[in-house]
């Protein structure tokens, strides 16, 4: 059997995947910078999509493994929705429904949103180095974070911002259309993403393989085996 194919999709830039090396380990993966555009006005949610897209024509697979997090399954969604034919299965960490903020469940805890909202406003070189650190919990290191701000030119940074602020994703539409095996893989203790989020996701699709791991997925070294086994069992004859 041939290895399988890994296509990360993160919320800004490839950089977020810091288990790639495990990953590559047992699969071929590749990944995107999702803001690579050097216009802020591109900082859309489709031309994250089409950014992601011309990737995999360039790649020419036949069939892969959609997989992504944070932020970035909006995107991930979309993409396997647009490559439904080709995608295999769909992995995604802080895996939720939408990015809904109002309600006794809803996946995304607003005062914490509100306070990093803030934080970008005033200083964002200093969200990127030391929130987003804070923010998961320490998934990203503050090296991890400097090479994020050198990568990501600042108003990109900011439209894509408002672009999450302003839109609730219907992620659990989407991966109802794509219909095709699925990961969800919870942060435990994550600050922004909240438990009632990921048990309804899980309500939702009863029959998608679960695990729960310490940090963000995509720098959690325990999500590459969780990855590397759903991968084997969809592709196990």
């Amino acid at each position: 059997m041939s290895s399988p194919r890994l296509f990360l999709v993160p919320t800004w830039t490839e950089l977020e995947w810091t288990i790639r090396p495990q990953l590559e380990a047992w699969a071929e993966v590749a990944s995107y910078d999702p803001i690579r555009s050097g216009e802020p006005d591109a900082a859309t949610r489709e031309a994250f999509v089409n950014v992601g897209l011309e990737e995999l024509e360039r790649l020419s697979w036949g069939s892969f493994f959609v997989v992504g997090d944070t932020f970035g399954t909006a995107t991930a969604v979309r993409i396997a929705h647009r490559r439904r034919d080709a995608v295999r299965g769909v992995a995604l960490g802080h895996g939720c429904l939408s990015w809904d903020m109002d309600g006794d469940r809803a996946p995304i805890n607003r005062e914490l949103w509100s306070a990093m909202d803030q934080l970008m406003g005033k200083d964002l070189a200093s969200f990127v180095r030391h929130g987003i650190t804070q923010l998961t919990q320490g998934s990203y290191d503050e090296r991890v974070a400097g090479q994020m701000v050198e990568r990501v030119p600042q108003e990109n940074l900011r439209a894509a911002w408002r672009m999450i602020r302003d839109h609730r994703e219907p992620i659990g539409d989407l991966l109802a259309k794509i219909d095709r095996p699925l990961l969800l893989a919870k942060h435990e203790g994550c600050l922004m993403f909240t438990d009632e989020g990921f048990e309804d996701a899980r309500a939702a699709f009863p029959d998608a393989r679960t695990v729960s791991v310490g940090r963000a997925p995509s720098a959690d070294e325990d999500f590459a085996p969780a990855l590397q086994e759903f991968c084997a069992a969809v592709l196990r004859p």
